[in-house]
Parts: C-alpha cells; structure tokens; sequence
C-alpha cells in the first residue's frame, strides 16, 4: 500500500518542477529586449528623398489697422460754439461734401459778432463823413486814409467772424470721401476754439501700424515684402514695409514698424498679424513632421539606408509655412521619413505604407512609360 503513495508523491515532484521552469521562463521573456530584437521589428512609415532648397526667411508681427498719419484729418471748431447735432457715427464712410455736425455759437460769439456788425457800421459812416469833409475841403486826404483803414478792418474782422459761423448755427461737411475714424462729440456739448471735434481718414489709405522687437527689428528694410492675414481669419494678403522705427516705443517695448494694405479689405481698428520676408535661407528642405526632438530638445530627423532606420541630429534653420530648412550630417541619397518616425529606433527595419508603395508603384509605371517614348 505504501508503494502507490511514494509514486503520487513522486508526480506531484516532477510537477512541481515543470511549473517551477514554465515560471522562470516567463520571468526571463519580460526583459528588455536586446539590441537584436530592433533588427526584427518593422514599422510601416512614408519617406520621401532629401533634397535641397531655399525658403523665405521671415520675422513676423502684430499690430492694428489704422489710417495714415500723414492722410489724417482732424476738423476743429473754428470758435467757441455749441454742438447743435451730430449726424455721423464713429466709424462711418461719408461721402464728400456731405454734412457732419451742426455748430451753434455761444451767447459770448453771439456777442461777439453783434459787436463787430456794429463796428462795421460805424466805420462805414466815419468813412462817408470823412469823404464829404474833404470834399469841402475841411478833411485832409490821410483822415480819408485812416477812416478807409478803419472801415476795411471792421468789414474783415466781421467777415471772419461769418466763416467761423458766429453769424448763425452752421453746419461742417466733410472736406473728401473719408471713414470717421475718431469722434470726440456730443449733441448740445460747449466747444472751445480750436478743440479737435472729429477725425477722417480716407478709406483707401489705411496701413497696419505694427511693432517687432528690438532684437529682430534690424533686419528688417522699407521695401520688404509681407503677407498680412486677419487675426482669425486664413486668407493673406500682399503688402510691403513702408518704414521701420529708429526708436523702441516706450509703451509697448517693441520698434515700429508700418505696412501699406490692399484697400477695400481692412477696416481701421483690426487686428493684423504679418509675416514680414527679410531674406531667404538654404538647406534641405523637409516638412514639419519629419523633424523630431529628442529627450535632450535637440531636433533629429530618422533616414532610411536599404529600409533600415537611422536617427541623424540636425539644425533647424528656419520655416516656412509646413516646411522648415534643416541641415546637418544628412545623407544625400537617403529618403527622410515623414510618417511613422515616432516609432522608429536605430537599426529597426522598415516598410513602405500602401500609400507610399502605390505612389512608388504609379511613379515607376511612369518612368517606364518615359522610357518606351
């Protein structure tokens, strides 16, 4: 009886040892692979060969829409008055010729050109009596000349009191088709002499009044080239530098700097970013996604040498768009990858998406078909 017992004793051993090493080979199988183990994987990728280029080298910048400081017209008003209507709105486009607001003369200005009526009339009689006495001969001829004095510089002062508009309410029209870009008025509200009352701009004759840092401002040039796009907005526009600062803006910290804009397309107060081309740059020109940064922040892109992956670090020069000029130890006649490179490590094997073999494939039909022509 005891025989049995020992043989269940003995394949519960054997067992027991066929679990042991079933466990240690699974241990084993979770460590890290061996450098071998990259030679056997394939990752899927699209490349696309190196090659040389240039691209334009821009500095980019930020601003608003506003008129020409030198198109600017600021109407003031002619003499001290009331604000008897207002009949255009901030940011209006006005005809020209058409009216803007409607001045009243204060009760002094009233005063005024009540006093200066009368001066001009007594002036005129002084004249006339004048004109008879020397006729008598009771007056010499530089009385006649002194009340001739008199009577001119009363009609002319009464006559620029008329222009001003102290005679009456008087409305002011615009002097050209223009955009009231500032209105500093209200209905029924007392205006100085010389007050500024409101601004116009002609609407053909905006520009972006932007500003750049100091650090960038310097390769900038009157004449460069910009494409200026709405912020939020996808469409660009063509413009060009009109004047760079000489002076940092104190407010803002950043060089002025102005660009002329296509008429009809702006409105003043929006806001604009430009991409201002101050030169071009050179180098091999890849797209966005074939430029990686590795652990440290340095910029890598991954070859491929017969289908085998290989990371080369490299220099980003400069960007365009979704492309950028890199340059560094680049094999010339190796393809860069463009899709699938996160993946990839040194000495991995690679393989073509069906896209790219399908391209590779019609771009092959094609140059057979060269041939046989």
């Amino acid at each position: 009886m005891r025989f049995p017992r020992r043989s269940v004793l003995m394949g519960s051993g054997a067992a027991l040892c066929a679990l042991l090493a079933l466990s240690l080979r699974f241990a084993f199988s979770d460590d890290e692979p061996s450098e071998g183990a990259n030679a056997n994987a394939t990752v899927f990728v699209q490349q696309i060969a190196l090659r040389k280029g240039t691209l334009p080298q821009t500095t980019s910048a930020y601003g608003t829409v506003q008129a020409d400081t030198s198109a600017r017209s600021t109407l003031m008003a002619p003499l001290a008055a009331r604000v008897g209507a207002v009949y255009v709105h901030l940011g209006q486009e006005v005809a020209s010729g058409a009216p803007l607001l409607q001045l009243v003369p204060t009760p002094p200005t009233a005063t005024t050109y009540a006093q200066a009526v009368s001066a001009l009339k007594v002036a005129s009689d002084a004249l006339n009596r004048t004109q008879q006495l020397l006729d008598e001969h009771l007056a010499t001829r530089q009385q006649l000349a002194d009340a001739q004095k008199a009577e001119s510089d009363a009609r002319a002062a009464l006559a620029a009191l008329k222009t001003q508009g102290a005679s009456g309410p008087t409305a002011l029209h615009a002097p050209f088709h223009a955009i009231v870009t500032a209105l500093s008025v209200s209905t029924n509200a007392i205006v100085t002499e010389g007050a500024a009352l409101l601004e116009l701009a002609p609407p053909r004759n905006l520009v972006l009044q932007a500003g750049v840092p100091p650090a960038l401002a310097s390769s900038i040039r009157a004449g460069n080239a910009a494409q200026v796009t709405p912020v939020g907005g996808t469409q660009s526009y063509a413009g060009r530098v009109t004047l760079r600062g000489a002076i940092v803006d104190p407010t803002s910290g950043l060089v002025p700097v102005q660009i002329s804009l296509p008429p009809g397309v702006f409105f003043p107060g929006q806001t604009v970013e430009a991409a201002i081309t101050t030169g071009a740059v050179e180098g091999y020109v890849v797209p966005h996604s074939a430029i990686l940064v590795d652990d440290n922040g340095d910029p890598y892109v991954v070859q491929t040498q017969k289908m085998v992956a290989k990371s080369v670090h490299v220099q980003v020069l400069g960007g365009h768009d979704d492309q950028n000029v890199i340059q560094g130890p680049l094999d010339a006649s190796a393809p860069v990858v463009v899709e699938g490179n996160h993946q990839l490590q040194d000495g991995m094997k690679v393989r073509l998406t069906q896209t790219a073999e399908t391209d590779q494939g019609d771009k092959s039909d094609k140059d057979k078909d060269t041939d046989a022509h």
